[in-house]
């Protein structure tokens, strides 16, 4: 007699966010400790120098020094970068047809619902997705045209 096998992943959520659906490799970055450090200042840590930096396929571990000589380590995501902004408004300048804003959009909304942006980068970022729909629609309605 034969088994039915049940499948672990069917209720798995793949490809819903940026990085695992590769539309942004932040691996391959090659964040400096430069960066890294303004970026952890602005988090609200006491960075004197950055020890270590791994970048990992969802997150990067930074170890630091804070002010008062301690060595701290912890992990963050990538989205508190502001290279990661810049990624996705790169994104959205790409999409070419509407299809492909389409996916992107579809993207953003779990990326919105899951993760944590702070309110004006998601706001700023929602309006330039509208804004570049806008002119999808327009070129699209143009080329119906002529």
């Amino acid at each position: 007699m034969s088994r039915k096998l049940h499948k672990i992943n069917q209720y798995r959520r793949k490809n819903k966010n940026l990085i695992a659906a590769n539309k942004i490799k932040p691996k391959e970055w090659g964040i400096s400790n430069t960066e890294a450090q303004v970026t952890l200042k602005a988090k609200g840590y006491d960075v004197k120098e950055i020890k270590k930096i791994h970048c990992l396929k969802h997150q990067i571990c930074i170890s630091f020094w804070d002010t008062k000589g301690n060595v701290c380590s912890s992990f963050f995501s990538y989205r508190i970068f502001l290279r990661w902004q810049q990624e996705i408004e790169n994104l959205i300048y790409a999409c070419e047809i509407f299809k492909e804003w389409q996916r992107l959009n579809y993207l953003m909304k779990y990326e919105f619902a899951y993760y944590h942006y702070p309110s004006e980068i998601e706001e700023g970022l929602q309006a330039k997705l509208e804004n570049r729909l806008t002119v999808l629609k327009n070129t699209e309605l143009q080329a119906v045209f002529t």
